[in-house]
C-alpha cells in the first residue's frame, strides 16, 4: 500500500512494463536493487495523473452499476426507495430523470446533426 503522501520526502519505489513504462508505485522495495524515483519526477506524476483519470472513470461506471443494483433490487420488491435515506432517494430520482430525458434526446437523433 502506498503511504506516500504523508511523507514529503518519501520517494517511490517503481514497477515497470517491458516498454519500461510505470505501473506501479509501492512505498516498500519488491526487491533489493528496486528503482525509487522522487515524488516529483515527472514519470511520477504522469503515473499518477493517468490513474486519476482511469479511477475517475471508474467512479462513473461503478455508480452507474450501483444504481442499476439498487433498481435490480426495487423491482424485486427486495428494498424500497423509501428504505434508503432522503438523499439519497433524491439523488436517484434525479438521476433517473436526467437518463430519462438523455435517452429521449437519442432516440429523436438519426444522424449528429439531423432530428426528426
Amino acid at each position: 500500500m502506498l503511504a506516500l503522501a504523508e511523507d514529503t520526502n518519501a520517494m517511490p519505489y517503481v514497477f515497470r512494463n517491458s516498454a519500461n513504462r510505470i505501473i506501479g508505485l509501492s512505498d516498500e522495495a519488491p526487491h533489493a536493487s528496486a528503482e525509487e524515483l522522487e515524488l516529483s519526477d515527472p514519470e511520477v506524476n504522469e503515473f499518477l495523473e493517468h490513474a486519476k483519470i482511469e479511477l475517475s472513470s471508474s467512479d462513473a461506471d461503478t455508480i452507474r452499476v450501483i444504481e442499476d443494483l439498487v433498481d435490480v433490487l426495487i423491482q424485486k420488491k427486495l428494498i424500497l426507495l423509501t428504505d434508503l435515506p432522503a438523499a439519497a432517494q433524491q439523488k436517484l430520482t434525479q438521476r433517473r430523470r436526467i437518463r430519462s430525458e438523455l435517452n429521449i434526446l437519442d432516440n429523436l437523433m438519426v444522424g449528429e446533426e439531423d432530428i426528426l
